[in-house]
């Protein structure tokens, strides 16, 4: 048996599954410490059926601990980005495009230090170890406690940035370093911009896992606990203390794995409407489609593994203003959204007694839905409920156009418990599927994650070299895996691209692979 959870902005879900079989399943409301949220939904599994503790092998649980954190600007570390790029890369100094409120929120301080790769290794210049020296001296003065380390081409090479690493180590312990070539992909300021993410993050890292470690052993599990990643693998709590920005997209990712699982259907449309938001991605191989652009995350730019959402400000908590204007376009007169409740739905909204106006009042008052006391929205205008869902199966479908990249016909699986306010079919999109269990598809996402590993460098390709260096990248891929948890017997490339870059010399091509895997229970 193994359990899954995964935490929302409004609602914590949570499945005990047996292989892919769903014995339980429980929503709960997200609670302003999150972690007594995941007690209760472990309590609420074990209501629903009893099982034995000591047989759980394992638990996964999806959280937006640390997006929200940085959203936020809160409970961040005073951290400095040290850049290894000098004599070149000085134009734009570290941090030149964050807000301004999040580089006060994290103290930030930047460093320009020599060093720094060509795309082909070459060395720019040579490190400047007295240099880096001096700048921990100072980082120490100043009260920094977690670095950003950066080197120009760093994932072809990351020499640099592990002997700078050593070298501020030496002078500063305690503080915590994060290093670029370990987070985010080609192209300097957006890996630079992920690598200080990061490490802001840090501290919040430690203190979350543990918290939910105890949250898991409070409950007499005594498993391995897994964090959901961003492009739908798992990672173990080490690993989320190292790297909490891997875990900011999990929530969508594990809707999308969900709806996979319970669909059967590999490349699909999902539409994850949840309390606060409704989240549309596209799956490819069962995975979800990942972003190919720079993805903008609290304002800043960054370029590690996320999937390609498109987030709108529709869900059950969501409120509805307005009044139906007869005779005009569906859902004219009526907005929904963007604005939400959130977790407070149980108190604010019309059917549990509130005096705000919200998506699941609609519901229950459509017939939709069977949750609070229905009378208490009986007195609502039959045409602005209609009004109100009409706009959102208008806004849902120009949602799906939106990610679509071809005219081939591309199936759409509704997920979340917000999903009853679709309609069975999407204008100019088609039949909507709602498979069984779909409320608590993000959980059962989680729980059926694997392991993955990846690879994205750019190859100086030699003549004649090219069948050899791709077999190359993918058995780095295949062993990534496998030294993350991934039973080697199961893991198969999932993705691979291969791109020649003709402005460089040397027949340069950059090779993205990524092999998964299942997770090996008890490894």
């Amino acid at each position: 048996m193994r359990i899954g959870i995964d935490v929302g902005g409004t609602n914590t879900d949570a499945v005990l599954l047996d292989g892919t079989r769903v014995l339980a399943a429980v929503k709960t409301s997200t609670t302003a410490d999150v972690t007594s949220g995941i007690v209760a939904a472990v309590d609420g599994l074990q209501r629903q059926h009893a099982f034995d503790p000591a047989g759980v092998r394992a638990v996964m649980i999806g959280t937006t601990h640390f997006i929200n954190a940085l959203v936020e600007a809160r409970r961040l570390a005073p951290t400095a980005a040290v850049r290894l790029s000098l004599p070149a890369g000085a134009s734009l100094p570290p941090m030149v495009d964050w807000p301004q409120r999040l580089v006060d929120a994290i103290s930030g301080r930047g460093y320009l230090c020599h060093g720094g790769h060509e795309f082909d290794g070459r060395h720019i210049a040579e490190l400047d170890e007295a240099e880096l020296r001096r700048a921990a001296h100072d980082m120490g003065e100043a009260g920094i406690r977690s670095v950003a380390i950066s080197s120009v081409f760093s994932p072809v090479n990351a020499e640099f940035e592990l002997r700078a690493a050593e070298v501020i180590s030496a002078v500063l312990p305690d503080v915590a370093i994060s290093l670029s070539h370990e987070i985010g992909r080609i192209g300097l300021l957006e890996r630079e911009n992920a690598t200080v993410i990061n490490a802001a993050l840090r501290e919040l890292a430690a203190q979350i896992v543990d918290g939910l470690a105890a949250s898991v052993t409070g409950a007499g599990i005594t498993a391995p606990l897994y964090l959901s990643q961003n492009d739908g693998t798992l990672m173990d709590v080490d690993f989320a203390r190292r790297y909490p920005v891997a875990t900011f997209a999990s929530g969508p990712t594990n809707s999308m794995r969900g709806a996979a699982v319970l669909s059967g259907l590999g490349t699909c449309a999902v539409v994850d409407v949840g309390g606060t938001t409704s989240d549309i991605g596209v799956l490819r191989h069962g995975f979800p489609r990942e972003a190919t652009t720079d993805v903008s995350v609290a304002g800043i730019r960054t370029n590690f593994r996320m999937p390609d959402v498109l987030s709108i400000g529709i869900g059950g908590g969501s409120l509805v203003r307005g009044e139906p204007a007869g005779g005009t376009a569906a859902g004219a007169g009526v907005t929904v959204g963007p604005d939400s409740v959130g977790y407070e739905l149980t108190s604010r909204a019309l059917v549990f007694g509130g005096d705000t106006l919200t998506a699941t009042d609609i519901a229950v008052a459509a017939g939709l839905a069977e949750i609070g006391d229905p009378g208490r929205v009986a007195h609502l205008d039959p045409g602005l409920v209609r009004a109100a869902l009409d706009r959102i199966a208008r806004d849902a479908a120009d949602a799906v156009e939106r990610m679509r990249t071809s005219a081939e016909p591309l199936p759409v699986v509704a997920v979340g418990g917000g999903s009853i306010l679709l309609p069975g079919e999407l204008a100019g999109v088609g039949e909507v599927h709602r498979p069984e269990n779909y409320a608590v598809a993000n959980a059962i996402g989680a729980a059926i994650a694997q392991i993955g590993g990846e690879v994205d460098r750019v190859y100086a390709i030699e003549p004649g070299r090219r069948d050899a260096v791709v077999e190359e990248a993918k058995q780095e891929a295949v062993d990534r895996a496998v030294a993350a948890g991934a039973s080697p017997s199961t893991v198969d490339i999932v993705d691979f691209d291969e791109v020649p870059i003709p402005y460089l010399p040397g027949n340069a091509t950059r090779i993205r692979v990524k092999a998964v895997g299942d997770l090996q229970l008890g490894a």
